[in-house]
């Protein structure tokens, strides 16, 4: 067993000891103080170790953020994500790495070499329970702390219901993945699921440890609190409609995460070249709708 190996056992193995919701609560916490020399030092910092690209965001100014979480969360210039104007194209969510993508097969995904997990658990259905994307395509895109964090629509679509899963919030880096059976499917989700020209559409806003926050457009904050309990399902179908347009922002994360798409049988052709370990960006054509 490589020194590697070896490294990756031991990360695994500390988050099962971590206390992760509560490591997730304090970093909401933190990430929203607004005393200006801790303020100044997280933001400066983290904009100096990731080497952030200011002249994307409508604000440049690193002054100008109130708190971390409104900096990490920041909105980017409407030029600097151009869209596919294809309205046949699956454009990108979000920023990040595409970390696997393909084909749905006997009810389940791909998590990584030698791991896959079930779609009705990640949906937060029972086992077995019935849903329309056996067959069907899926990408699964990790966004690292780097990236912009707002997670847009790949295609026009009108809300069905969204689905809040309580679970673990392991960390969701490619070492995690690698050696944590089931890991999309096991920590703390947001699966939401809308009715496109495309068919139905699911898009699961996957938690991991210190991400203090997930919410959308619609709802607000979903997370913290970080419960435990049963799925809460939310039926959308008889509400007032919140329709969203391809491209337009529906939710965001706090610190990294990962974003899975999910659509039916028949109704995608990928691009080709995709592959695990490729990076992609907001707007980008990721697939083409079938006729």
């Amino acid at each position: 067993m490589t020194r590697s190996d070896w490294g990756e056992r031991l990360f695994v193995a500390l988050q099962y000891l971590l206390p992760q919701r509560l490591l997730s609560e304090l970093m909401h916490r933190l990430s929203r103080l607004r005393w200006r020399p801790l303020r100044r030092l997280l933001i400066h910092g983290f904009a100096r170790q990731y080497d952030i690209d200011m002249q994307q965001a409508a604000e440049p100014d690193l002054d100008a953020y109130p708190h971390f979480n409104a900096f990490f969360t920041r909105a980017l210039r409407a030029e600097a994500r151009p869209l596919d104007p294809d309205p046949r194209a699956l454009l990108c969510p979000v920023d990040g790495a595409i970390s696997q993508i393909g084909r749905i097969e006997d009810g389940r995904l791909i998590q990584a070499k030698g791991q896959d997990y079930a779609v009705d658990t990640l949906l937060g259905l029972d086992p077995g329970a019935p849903h329309p994307f056996e067959g069907g395509h899926f990408v699964t895109i990790y966004l690292s702390p780097r990236d912009y964090h707002r997670i847009h629509m790949p295609l026009t679509g009108r809300l069905l219901e969204m689905t809040h899963v309580p679970g673990a919030l392991f960390s969701v880096n490619a070492a995690t993945a690698n050696r944590v059976p089931g890991l999309f499917a096991r920590n703390e989700r947001l699966v939401t699921r809308f009715e496109t020209t495309a068919g139905e559409l699911a898009q699961v806003l996957v938690g991991a440890i210190f991400v203090g926050g997930i919410e959308t457009v619609w709802s607000g904050v979903v997370t913290p609190p970080h419960r435990l309990g049963p799925p809460n399902r939310l039926d959308y179908r008889e509400a007032a409609p919140v329709e969203l347009a391809r491209g337009a922002e529906m939710g965001r994360f706090n610190l990294g995460s990962t974003v899975v798409v999910l659509l039916p049988r028949g109704r995608l052709d990928w691009e080709t070249g995709l592959a695990p370990g490729q990076t992609v960006r907001l707007g980008q054509r990721l697939g083409t709708l079938a006729d």
